[in-house]
């Protein structure tokens, strides 16, 4: 399996602090983070494949935290984690771009293999995009330039 970047976005310490452990332990590049703000502020400095967030936590709650997510990187996968599923917040997530909605306590390789599934459907997206440009500019090659007329 390929080796992927994962945070993990839940209130509760010893789950997160557990789940992150476990997840190191399967060579996994995980980073563990206890609210949505937290999370937020680490998306600007690392970038992340999958993420694992807790809908319910004080502050920001999961729905919040991935709007704003998704907004600033659409193409990070996120699936959904709670001990109190609703229905309501769990089609909510799925609008707003969840990959899915799992219930705590969940099975690791249950996860593992929703996670390795959001992985691949994030890097098959990046590959289409990825060959979307390299299209372009075999079509247009003077468009690699473009950026620099614009910044001057």
């Amino acid at each position: 399996m390929e080796n992927f970047r994962v945070l993990v976005v839940d209130d509760e310490n010893d789950f997160r602090e557990t789940f992150v452990n476990r997840l190191q332990k399967r060579e996994l590049d995980v980073t563990g983070v206890e609210s949505g703000e937290k999370a937020l502020e680490l998306l600007d400095k690392k970038l992340f494949d999958v993420v694992i967030l807790d809908v319910k936590m004080p502050g920001m709650d999961g729905v919040e935290t991935l709007r704003e997510m998704k907004r600033k990187k659409p193409l990070m996968e996120v699936i959904m984690l709670t001990g109190h599923a609703t229905v309501e917040s769990g089609i909510e997530g799925m609008k707003l771009g969840a990959f899915d909605y799992i219930m705590k306590p969940a099975e690791l390789d249950d996860l593992m293999k929703k996670m390795t599934q959001a992985y691949e459907k994030k890097k098959a997206h990046e590959e289409k995009i990825q060959a979307a440009r390299v299209a372009e500019l075999k079509v247009h090659p003077g468009r690699v330039f473009e950026h620099i007329k614009e910044e001057t």
